[in-house]
């Protein structure tokens, strides 16, 4: 088994040169110890000026962004027990050389006799080994050296030269050249240049507008507009939008206008005006752009609500945006598909019922996509076509089995009762659900059985007869026993009471004759 001594480094090793504002991280690494433990300091034990985050073999140091503070030699420890200890250091050197000279020509119309020029540059640090030079074409105006400036933070170092001018100076390139030449650091660039033309103020002239990737983007592709113009001094520039959008200056900046994420509100008239404070002159420049993509349902309703009462008009209404516009079907789902498609996005139900209830859908398509979006129609209805099944049918034998199903439809959907016509004509109730069952029927189950459906929006009732033959005491005196039941006869009691009494004699006599009971009643 090879045992690897604990050991411990520091990325980037020895000196480190940081940018100030940029971000550096240290990593302190350790090999040879499995669960190791960290600490960072620095010299005199100031502030660290970062964040550190312990990891299983290794710790990093994060400066975001690097300041002042982090100009230190920064040392790391690592711990491997109680026994065992490591350190490793590195030495963290600054500097500010962010950005190039900035040339200000006053006045900028080399008309005058005589000119100044200032050049600024900006956040250096340490200012003690600035450098500049101002030059007209190669020729040197001015130089500055900065070896005994005392400044301990970033500062902007400005350059200030006037001389006079002759006509033959139109033209001629103003130069400066900013350098930081630290040898014991080694950065880039060491050396920044900027420059500027004598000319009389002019412009803004050939305004255009660049849009990339292109004037017809795709939806959700970053979209950038650059404005470019020729003026002098610089122009300003305002970018607005038709449709008007508020929020366009907040994708502003210099002259770039940026979209991370292009959407079809986005498309429109893009116009970049550009102004010359020096001459008060300006000039606009248009693009017209059009963000393509597959559609976005836009809006989907239905109107008064999704919810309604049988009667009411119901508008349902789809819109969806694209580029090229999208087609719009708009149908219900249960219908088929050829039934016909809806160009502006609308169906109109006046009074409608309860058969228009369901799931409606709007289908959206271009040559970039198709989408589909539901919404559901909930029409309120009291009961309504009940149907009533027996079985195994309407007349059967004492003793059998029968099941009553009662349907009705309905929303919110029906109370289901069954009620028994009485000799007396009343209904009574006698059973709440669809489906009424009768086991071992006998002859006393006879009669008109009615089904009751109803919510709050209504009822709805239907009888049904059912016929019971009576099993006699022999097969030879089995007798049909068929009597109508109606709620409009009459005759119902009667017919009820001499039921009873042949019944009755039946079981008396262990057999009774249904013709010599009823001459005996006449």
């Amino acid at each position: 088994i090879v045992v690897t001594s604990f050991e411990i480094e520091i990325m980037p090793a020895n000196k480190i040169v940081a940018q100030i504002g940029e971000t550096l991280v240290l990593t302190c690494n350790t090999t040879g110890c499995a669960s190791p433990n960290f600490s960072w300091r620095t010299q005199m034990d100031n502030p660290l000026g970062g964040t550190v985050t312990n990891h299983r073999t290794y710790s990093t140091l994060t400066m975001n962004p690097v300041t002042l503070v982090n100009s230190h030699d920064y040392l790391c420890t690592a711990f491997c027990g109680e026994k065992e200890k490591k350190e490793k250091s590195v030495k963290v050197e600054l500097y500010s050389f962010p950005s190039d000279p900035i040339i200000e020509i006053r006045p900028s119309s080399v008309a005058a006799e005589t000119v100044t020029v200032t050049c600024k540059i900006p956040d250096v640090y340490p200012s003690d080994h600035l450098e500049v030079i101002l030059k007209k074409e190669e020729d040197v105006l001015h130089e500055k050296k900065f070896y005994e400036d005392d400044s301990t933070n970033t500062e902007t170092k400005t350059v200030t030269y006037s001389f006079d001018t002759t006509a033959e100076d139109i033209g001629k390139e103003i130069t400066c050249v900013a350098k930081l030449p630290i040898v014991y650091m080694d950065f880039k660039p060491k050396e920044r240049v900027t420059s500027q033309k004598l000319n009389a103020n002019f412009g803004p002239k050939n305004t255009i507008i660049t849009a990339s990737p292109s004037n017809s983007p795709m939806e959700g592709e970053p979209l950038k507009l650059t404005c470019e113009t020729e003026s002098n001094p610089p122009a300003q520039i305002v970018w607005r939008k038709h449709p008007e959008d508020k929020n366009i200056q907040r994708l502003t900046e210099d002259n770039v206008l940026s979209v991370p994420c292009a959407s079809f509100t986005d498309s429109g008239l893009y116009i970049c005006e550009v102004m010359n404070l020096a001459t008060n002159k300006t000039e606009k420049a248009t693009v017209d752009i059009i963000i393509q993509g597959a559609p976005k349902i836009a809006e989907l309703s239905i109107e008064p609500s999704t919810t309604v009462q049988e009667g009411e008009n119901v508008s349902i209404q789809c819109s969806a945006e694209s580029n090229p516009p999208p087609k719009i079907i708009l149908r219900r789902r249960s219908d088929s598909a050829d039934m016909g498609t809806y160009s502006e996005g609308k169906i109109f139900l006046p009074s409608v019922t309860f058969l228009n209830g369901g799931d409606y859908e709007c289908i959206a398509e271009n040559m970039f996509g198709k989408i589909t979006s539901e919404i559901t129609l909930n029409v309120m209805c009291g009961p309504k076509n009940m149907m009533i099944s027996v079985i195994p049918a309407t007349a059967v034998k004492e003793g059998e089995s029968v099941m009553m199903n009662c349907t009705s439809s309905g929303n919110p959907a029906p109370t289901i009762f069954w009620k028994k016509k009485k000799a007396t004509g009343e209904s009574e109730k006698i059973f709440k659900g669809a489906t009424l069952t009768i086991q071992n029927i006998r002859i006393q189950d006879l009669g008109l059985y009615e089904c009751e459906a109803y919510n709050q929006f209504g009822k709805e009732e239907k009888v049904v007869k059912l016929l019971v033959q009576e099993r006699l005491g022999r097969p030879d005196h089995m007798i049909s026993l068929i009597i109508a039941f109606s709620s409009v006869t009459a005759v119902a009691v009667p017919a009820v009471a001499i039921l009873i009494y042949v019944s009755r004699q039946a079981k008396i006599n262990g057999s009774y004759s249904l013709v010599k009971a009823l001459r005996l009643k006449v």
